[in-house]
């Protein structure tokens, strides 16, 4: 007698506008997953440690989490794989991902660390807020101490130089609707 509503689960800002956010991972080595599918590929294929951040266009993410994330690849110990999906545009993506962070709630930005496809280390958005980049890349650098092998940086010093962090809040970037 009701009708199902289709539900929209395509991305909630223009992507030309968070194209910057995303590019701002990408150019330290972070792989975009844009799938469910590439999701589970991701954390249960993934031999060794896993780095995962969900992106975000708010403040946080711009400020803290994102530079944070690259900061912390600056480290002579880094990651085996380093993977980023995008809260609010791969939304079934994001949602994969956020399955297997059981005990936690949804959290845009954050942070995770699998080793061999079990959960490790969360940092949560409560955690980024009002701490620096630097502060959250130390906790990063704790965590690739205590549980990497491979060698870093993920890109040269004078490659990370040019890199330009993407500074807009996402309350300035208008809601497809």
């Amino acid at each position: 007698m009701f009708e199902k509503l289709s539900v929209n689960r395509g991305p909630m800002y223009d992507p030309a506008a968070v194209q910057p956010m995303r590019d701002e991972l990408t150019f330290v080595g972070f792989e975009e997953l844009r799938s469910p599918e590439e999701v589970d590929r991701a954390v249960k294929e993934t031999d060794g440690v896993l780095f995962v951040v969900i992106n975000s266009v708010c403040g946080c993410a711009a400020g803290s989490a994102r530079p944070a994330a690259t900061l912390a690849l600056q480290h002579s110990v880094i990651p085996d794989r380093m993977v980023t999906v995008f809260a609010g545009q791969e939304r079934d993506a994001t949602e994969r991902m956020r399955s297997y962070f059981s005990g936690y709630a949804p959290s845009s930005p954050s942070m995770a660390i699998f080793r061999d496809g079990k959960l490790e280390f969360m940092i949560q958005r409560h955690d980024i807020e009002g701490r620096s980049a630097e502060e959250i890349a130390d906790d990063l650098r704790d965590m690739f101490d205590a549980m990497c092998s491979r060698s870093g940086p993920s890109i040269p010093s004078q490659k990370y130089a040019d890199l330009e962090h993407a500074r807009t809040c996402g309350s300035r970037i208008p809601r497809i609707n």
